[in-house]
């Protein structure tokens, strides 16, 4: 992962660390990885979604455990630097930097972030389609919905799932959504 991290620039390896402990105080549901591994990939830097992925649960894990240890920045620091595999100094600047601006927060929080072992929902979004041929059938014409569910996963990364249903099959889904909001308004 310091390989890939000496690639990164300051910026966006700021950027990254500040998305990853709003993440872990709550404050947003996920990092999206993809959005940002493309601005980094426009300016030039050749480095693939997944090592971004890697980056951000290592990093993830360094600032969670860190704030399970209850390590200054200083600690925190010295641990780095003690490693195997030695970061850039940028990166060692924005980890101490960020960590003591917003490393407090995260100890509050981390109580909490050990209770949460399923991804978080984010967003949805669906549209109504209708299938007028195949290279098997000329005349389908059957109208179908595509569902699109945003989703943090537990180390925060956020993924979209995508999935089609017939109409009787989203009309169930429809109405245990109904069911749902209508166990929710007893809460």
């Amino acid at each position: 992962a310091a390989d890939k991290i000496r690639l990164i620039p300051q910026d966006f390896f700021a950027e990254l660390c500040e998305q990853i402990i709003q993440h872990l105080n709550h404050k947003i549901p996920g990092i999206n990885t993809a959005e940002l591994c493309q601005r980094i990939q426009t300016s030039g830097v050749d480095i693939n979604i997944g090592d971004l992925a890697k980056i951000a649960n290592t990093l993830s894990f360094l600032f969670s455990t860190a704030a399970r240890n209850n390590l200054t920045t200083e600690e925190l620091v010295t641990t780095l630097g003690s490693g195997v595999s030695t970061l850039p100094k940028h990166a060692v600047q924005v980890i101490r930097h960020v960590w003591n601006e917003q490393g407090k927060a995260i100890a509050v929080s981390e109580d909490a972030r050990n209770t949460a072992t399923v991804g978080q929902f984010v967003d949805m979004k669906w549209k109504l389609g209708v299938a007028m041929s195949s290279d098997t059938c000329r005349s389908l014409k059957y109208p179908y919905v595509t569902v699109t569910l945003t989703v943090a996963d537990p180390s925060g990364q956020i993924t979209d799932k995508s999935f089609e249903m017939t109409i009787p099959q989203f009309k169930n889904f429809f109405r245990q959504f109904k069911e749902m909001a209508s166990v929710l308004e007893t809460v």
